[in-house]
């Protein structure tokens, strides 16, 4: 079978297994009893009703529609396949309404109409209005696309959109405005020639001029080649808006001193001796699909210095939609926004431009490895998965929809949020965000003993950039400042980080006779010293923060958990602080649950038991969270003597002898901590109320194991493991951390201890 063949069986395997296509309704309230069903439908129902028809803006309280967009098409102009039907282009509308749930958490019907005449189709749009907050148009031919959008935006009090032209309009604003930066040129001077005389492209002209382009320095030319004035095949009222007064008749014949080439049209339409005609520094969009008008290998002969964009996702520089729609939808219907006007669009080209020349996140490098994300030739618009997109575009285009007076629904706090979307796709980032308030109230010295590894030089960079901490890095300059250019960050050693040096740092005669004074007894002699202070990095990081030249430590982006807690125990152990357990923060679909102890002690005792709990108890109220903490076990409250359940029942009897402000109950099984009604039934007089929200092993393979199944089968979320009993001095994390991750627990290391006791 050929890979083509193998690329088609994938496809279609993938659009049929498990279940045939790609979406599918959910409940978003419980039916679990007539109680239920007596609120969801009849009776209840009514009174949902009611409330909408004595006031319609209730309609998004009560029901989806606040955040339910319509992708409607009839089939007319599919990317690439061209008049395929209404009924053909349903799996596309399908991935249109998937990649809206997926980058911007939008609900979407797909709606796919026979229906060829555009005001017959406009009628029938115009009729769901009250279905939906906002109306996508998608893959309607030109010149009915023109038609529908018309009079579906004068008629509906809602915005609709027809991507094709819009979205495909703001993606190519924003990666000329970023394109010009780069070669060093302005809008208001360069001349565009243009080919397709299309929705796409027509709508991509349109948006350069509101940008600042000059229509008389727009040449369009479309399969007949120039639009000039008089000219009378193939023209409509749309494309003679840009008719050129000029004896001038092809492509070739427009294209000398182009700056800007624009192509939405077809493949191999630009030569390479055209582009040998451009301006120097030629910008080259060629963005037909699935072959542009000239490969970038081509112009790039002719044009060494050309900076070249393409729709195709095996090139840099991919104009894709993707990275405009969910986000522009995003702002507008969280606003109650009436329309999608010229000020909202802009706002959106300048988020996402804004977003390409600022350092690449730590998830879009994860997402597209091997590639170089470093703002400039190669690199002018940000990739669809990078999860900042939500927060800085949507909050850009809600602010433009207020100030322009379409919002119904105005925002009054937007940094809250902004942070709030930044909250739907960084899953830990209300969680985190008392940690954070907390870190920034004091600034501490956090050393990362892997200074080398890229996730914890992203997570430097997110540290100077959301924290008032300065990281230490541990390791080699050149080794560092090479994954620092080819990451693409800002971060510069000596200036915003500071640098230890093992194999050539002035202290280290100071690091190793440290070293040696507090294991001299132990068995280590001033060779080993030297030797450990030379190649251990996890043991000079602890060696700074005994010395106070650093307040924290985070190890472990590799090796083995218990190893490096030998090194923090020796240097860092002492009377007072002593590691008692790690605690794993697993934020879940349906909130946070805490597990301990994941980490430190096999087979701990009941006094080791306690501790953990306290420390956890500590640990979880630095979250804004009360903790209820459930000691688990296969013994359900005395009924098994063998087991973990006698050295729980020991450690609740050490409790309950102290005076202690958290509240905790067992020993019991994972479900009974869980479920308060069962809990209830096998235990009426138990002392906590509602599901418990940590759960504390006496075995720590069980406890690992749980961690584990949440974050691998549960879709769990993993902040930490947090060292509970060193005082806030050291972190150890698991080698399967993300820099996110290592943001996160730079800010649990940065929060003063007075903060959480």
């Amino acid at each position: 079978m050929t890979d083509n063949n193998n690329l088609r069986q994938a496809a279609l395997d993938y659009h049929e297994f498990p279940k045939p296509g790609k979406l599918e309704i959910r409940a978003t309230k419980p039916l679990a009893n007539g109680r239920d069903l007596a609120r969801a439908y009849s009776p209840g129902v009514a009174e949902a009703c009611l409330e909408i028809k004595e006031d319609e803006a209730t309609a998004s309280r009560y029901t989806a529609r606040g955040n339910l967009v319509g992708v409607v098409s009839n089939g007319s102009a599919v990317l690439g396949l061209g008049n395929i039907g209404a009924l053909a282009s349903k799996p596309v509308m399908e991935g249109k309404a998937v990649l809206f749930k997926k980058f911007a958490g939008i609900d979407c019907f797909d709606i796919e109409v026979d229906e060829s005449d555009p005001e017959k189709l406009a009628d029938i749009v115009c009729s769901l209005g009250p279905t939906f907050g906002a109306i996508n148009l998608e893959d309607i031919k030109a010149p009915d696309c023109f038609t529908v959008e018309r009079i579906c935006r004068e008629r509906m009090n809602i915005p609709v959109f027809h991507d094709d032209q819009h979205g495909t309009a703001i993606v190519v604003g924003a990666a000329a405005k970023n394109a010009l930066h780069v070669a060093g040129k302005s809008f208001d001077s360069i001349k565009i020639v243009s080919t397709g005389g299309g929705a796409a492209g027509i709508a991509c002209l349109n948006m350069l001029l509101k940008l600042g382009v000059k229509r008389e320095n727009v040449w369009l030319c479309d399969i007949h080649g120039l639009v000039y004035e008089g000219r009378e095949v193939d023209m409509n009222p749309i494309k003679s808006e840009f008719a050129q007064k000029s004896d001038l008749r092809t492509l070739d014949d427009v294209i000398p001193d182009a700056d800007l080439f624009l192509g939405l049209s077809g493949p191999k339409v630009l030569k390479p001796e055209m582009v040998e005609k451009m301006a120097d520094r030629p910008i080259i969009f060629a963005l037909a699909n699935p072959t542009p008008e000239i490969l970038p290998d081509l112009a790039r002969e002719v044009a060494p210095e050309a900076i070249i964009a393409t729709g195709r996702s095996d090139f840099p520089n991919q104009v894709n939609n993707v990275l405009c729609f969910p986000f522009i939808f995003r702002g507008a219907l969280d606003v109650g926004a009436t329309t999608i006007n010229d000020e909202m669009q802009l706002a959106c080209i300048d988020g996402i431009a804004a977003l390409a020349r600022a350092t690449t996140s730590a998830e879009a490098a994860a997402a597209y490895q091997g590639e170089e994300l470093t703002f400039g030739v190669d690199y002018l618009i940000p990739k669809p998965f990078d999860p900042r997109l939500v927060g800085v575009v949507s909050s850009a285009v809600a602010k433009a929809a207020m100030e322009t007076g379409v919002a119904t629904r105005p925002i009054d706090d937007l940094e809250a949020y902004r942070q709030k979307l930044d909250g739907s796709v960084f899953k830990s980032a209300l969680l985190m965000r008392p940690v954070f308030q907390a870190a920034r109230t004091s600034p501490r010295r956090i050393v990362f003993a892997e200074g080398e590894d890229e996730r914890v030089l992203r997570a430097s960079q997110a540290m100077l950039e959301e924290t008032v901490e300065r990281p230490i890095l541990i390791g080699r300059p050149d080794v560092i400042e090479r994954r620092i250019e080819k990451a693409g960050l800002t971060i510069r050693l000596g200036k915003d980080v500071d640098l230890v040096n093992p194999e050539n740092d002035p202290r280290y005669r100071d690091y190793w006779e440290s070293y040696h004074d507090l294991m001299a007894r132990r068995g280590v002699t001033p060779d080993l010293a030297r030797a450990i202070m030379r190649t251990n990095t996890t043991a000079i990081a602890a060696v700074m923060v005994h010395r106070e030249e650093a307040d924290s430590v985070i190890c472990g982006t590799f090796g083995e958990f218990r190893w490096h807690l030998n090194y923090i125990q020796q240097i860092l152990g002492n009377k007072t602080l002593n590691p008692v357990g790690a605690l794993s923060l697993m934020i879940l679909e349906d909130g946070p649950l805490f597990v301990a102890d994941t980490q430190v002690h096999l087979h701990p005792d009941p006094q080791q038991i306690a501790e953990i709990a306290i420390g956890a108890a500590r640990h979880v109220r630095r979250f804004g969270i009360e903790p209820k903490i459930a000691f688990c076990s296969q013994s359900q409250f005395g009924n098994q003597g063998e087991g973990t359940g006698g050295r729980l029942r020991g450690a609740i009897k050490l409790l309950d002898s102290g005076d202690y402000d958290f509240c905790y109950e067992g020993e019991m099984n994972i479900d009974t901590a869980l479920d308060p009604e069962l809990r209830a039934r096998i235990m009426p007089a138990n002392r906590m109320e509602g599901a418990a929200n940590v759960l504390v092993f006496a075995h720590a393979d069980a406890a690992s194991g749980v961690r584990n199944i949440l974050k691998m089968k549960g879709g769990g979320l993993e902040v930490g493991p947090i060292l509970m009993g060193m005082g806030n001095r050291a972190h150890i994390v698991s080698p399967s951390i993300t820099a996110r991750g290592l943001l996160n627990m730079s800010a649990i290391a940065g929060t003063p201890v007075a903060h959480y006791g």
